[in-house]
């Protein structure tokens, strides 16, 4: 078996596009062997600044020999057939195809073996790697020199300097790979670090090719780089007697910026530590992309970063530390002049009265000033759905609205969706737009907030993903959901819609939110009722408010398997569930289907729904013979029409299960419900063994149909099991 090697070596790859690019390298690559099969035993591929690379291992020497039976048109076909067949096989005449007897005995036809020798898996690496370099994905490229002139040039993310592409087993010397892509020829040549090892390093096979880089500065799997810099961080935050604030998205942007970590720490003055902890993380992070420190166990920050250099220096890294530094200070000074500015009363709050009556909003505080003045200024949040001061609102509105609901004082509720908000109008969110809440919270607390206010107008946005926090203060979650359901609402009256992969407004974020709000929440509430306030309160007029309504509530539910599928539950249980009823009550939903789910592991449900789906199955059979569709079946049938015992048995069974399942349903006590339907297996298992549902007596047949069907209602109670697959 042999292996190959390709690195793709350029200029500067945004830490951005680095992963994905590696994942689209391999994928590329390793689907092109498959499809002409050439299977491997395994591959891995890498990214650094500068280059991308991918290992693939165990690959045969050569492609199989392939044998291939095209069947062509019946013997004595017209001209035109036979010559068709002829030329897609690559036949000279019919004397090339064998002539087979049909085994349905539909006559004779004619039969191409086409056999193709393996070519060479060097041979095949040659052919496909140019057009996938050539197409590969770049979310950005660019064309470069001279040949930048013409329109099929090579376009990459920054322009492209060398192919290494070497394929061999490990026994014997491995060949380059011979192709070349706009005049680059591959070769098996690459280059160290840029300052530290620039010379050209030969190399044979990837096993060679790692240890050759290290040697010359360059760490190549990103996730080892990530260590280096998480250890080297804590390492030295320890020494200090400080610990680190962990980034896992600012460590994997970083590991992208170098390919030799070297961590450094910087300081700046302590008077700025007056500034929020949020504001200097924020301010730190994004303009030079540092590590804050903080002291040990304690949320104070302190006047120390740590920054990660690409670079070796001969003064131990002294000069580059001190130049951050500089920079640093520099921005939180701004940062500094924004926390002073932003808590001074605005000098022209008095015309903001009339905007800051539908809010409520006392104009003697300064977040209320920039609620106002936000208000004031007619910001648009969206040219259908009007500005943000009518937005803002809408969810105090319904904020309150849905306040008793979830156990919250409406008039705090109020109060938080009033000034939500309010930091969009503040210098350090406009300056670090990722701040917004976390500000609102602080600007809250220092005008005299009460608590659950400040809670709220922090944690309004949450959750914002999969994995974010979900708030659970009452305040909090009503000015949550009012925020989205205000949004979801207000986009669906306007038919903007998610459509395939594009959803600009982050509805599907939105929808995600809201169900986790409700089911982490443990809260009651029925969807239909929030869509229809959500609507009523919109600018824009909704000609058919319930459509609109039944529509974002669909969405709603494919969202919701969307999260529950993520947590291991099946799709069809999930619409089995809401055709029992209470559609719109998610933690209904989510009860029924952990019971269903339940019962259908054990060997009780499982061998009931197969009653119930040969019942329903005979019932269906028979509705399509019906002239009325089966419309008779639904009447209670006969007690003196029954002949059989298993036919009192069933029918007493069905009784008691359906008012024991009716009861334990009305308590939501779905566990209960199920344990109270399993009592029908035995009675359905007899009944099936025993009695001949169509019977040639046309009255005892209705009359066994209709026992059916209420078999299939009681059911129907806790769930709908016609929509249970298996």
């Amino acid at each position: 078996m042999s292996d190959l090697l390709l690195e793709l070596f350029s200029e500067e790859i945004p830490a951005r596009m680095q992963a994905q690019a590696a994942a689209d390298l391999k994928k590329l690559v390793t689907e092109a062997l498959v499809e002409r099969g050439l299977l491997y035993e395994g591959a891995a591929s890498f990214a650094t600044p500068r280059r991308l690379a991918l290992h693939v291992a165990g690959l045969p020497a050569r492609q199989p020999d392939t044998r291939e039976e095209k069947r062509g048109p019946r013997v004595g076909a017209p001209e035109a057939a036979v010559q068709g067949f002829l030329k897609s096989a690559g036949l000279a005449s019919l004397d090339q195809a064998k002539i087979e007897a049909d085994p349905k005995g539909k006559g004779e036809f004619y039969v191409a073996v086409i056999e193709r020798a393996g070519l060479p898996t060097i041979d095949v690496l040659a052919q496909i790697l140019p057009a996938l370099i050539r197409a590969f994905p770049w979310p950005k490229s660019m064309r470069w020199g001279r040949a930048s002139q013409r329109s099929d040039s090579l376009r990459w993310v920054r322009p492209l300097h060398s192919i290494v592409a070497t394929f061999g087993p490990e026994t014997e010397e491995p060949r380059v790979v011979p192709f070349e892509v706009d005049g680059i020829v591959a070769g098996d040549v690459t280059f160290g670090h840029r300052f530290m090892a620039p010379e050209e390093i030969r190399v044979r096979r990837f096993d060679d090719y790692v240890p050759a880089l290290e040697k010359a500065k360059v760490v190549l799997d990103p996730a080892r780089r990530r260590d280096i810099i998480l250890h080297d961080a804590k390492d030295l935050a320890f020494a200090q007697g400080l610990e680190l604030v962990e980034d896992e998205a600012l460590l994997a942007e970083v590991a992208g910026l170098v390919e030799w970590p070297v961590v450094l720490m910087g300081a700046f003055d302590e008077a700025f530590l007056d500034i929020p902890a949020e504001v200097i993380r924020a301010t730190i992070r994004a303009n030079q992309k540092c590590f804050v420190l903080r002291k040990p166990g304690a949320d104070t920050l302190a006047n120390r970063f740590l920054l990660v250099s690409n670079i070796m220096a001969s003064d131990g890294g002294q000069a580059i530390a001190a130049g951050n530094g500089r920079v640093v200070r520099a921005r939180l000074s701004d940062a500094l002049y924004f926390w002073r500015t932003d808590r001074k009363p605005l000098p022209d709050a008095a015309l903001y009265v009339e905007a800051a009556k539908p809010l409520a909003l006392d104009l003697t505080k300064t977040l209320d000033q920039r609620m106002g003045k936000l208000a004031h200024l007619d910001v648009v949040f969206h040219e259908k759905l009007g500005t943000q001061g009518a937005r803002v609102a809408r969810i105090r509105t319904l904020a309150a609205d849905l306040a008793p609901m979830v156990g919250a004082d409406a008039a705090l509720a109020q109060r938080a969706a009033s000034l939500a908000k309010a930091d969009l109008m503040t210098e350090v969110v406009g300056e670090f737009p990722e701040t917004q809440g976390l500000m609102g919270r602080r600007y809250a607390q220092l005008q005299g907030e009460d608590a659950a206010v400040c809670t709220a107008i922090e944690d309004h946005y949450k959750p914002q993903g999969p994995s974010d926090r979900v708030p659970h203060d009452p305040v909090s979650v009503a000015v949550a959901l009012a925020d989205k359901i205000d949004t979801l609402a207000g986009f669906w009256a306007i038919d903007e819609k998610p459509t395939g992969s594009k959803d600009p407004y982050a509805l599907r974020r939105a929808a995600l939110g809201v169900i986790r709000l409700v089911l982490e929440n443990g809260l009651r509430v029925k969807l239909l009722d929030l869509f229809a306030a959500g609507l009523r309160a919109q600018k824009t007029a909704v000609a058919q408010p319930g459509v609109v309504a039944a529509d974002l509530f669909a969405f709603f539910i494919d969202r919701l398997k969307v999260y529950l599928r993520d947590k291991g539950a099946r799709h069809d249980l999930i619409d089995a569930a809401i055709g029992a009823g209470e559609a719109d009550d998610l933690l209904m939903i989510v009860r029924r289907v952990e019971a269903l789910s339940s019962f259908l592991e054990s060997e009780e449900g499982k061998t009931l729904l197969a009653g119930y789906k040969r019942a329903v199955n005979i019932i269906r059979a028979e509705e399509k013979k019906e002239k009325d569709g089966g419309a008779s079946f639904n009447e209670k049938h006969a007690p003196n029409l029954r002949s059989e015992r298993e036919e009192h048995v069933l029918s007493a069974a069905i009784d008691r299960a359906a008012a024991g399942a009716r009861d334990h349903v009305a308590t939501e006590d779905f566990a209960g419900a199920m344990h109270a339907l399993a009592k029908l297996r035995e009675p359905v298992d007899a009944f099936f063994v025993a009695v001949t549902v169509n019977d040639p007596d046309a009255l005892r047949r209705l009359n066994r149909l209709r026992l059916l069907n209420e078999l299939r209602a009681a059911m129907h109670v806790v769930a709908d099991f016609g929509k249970v697959g298996g």
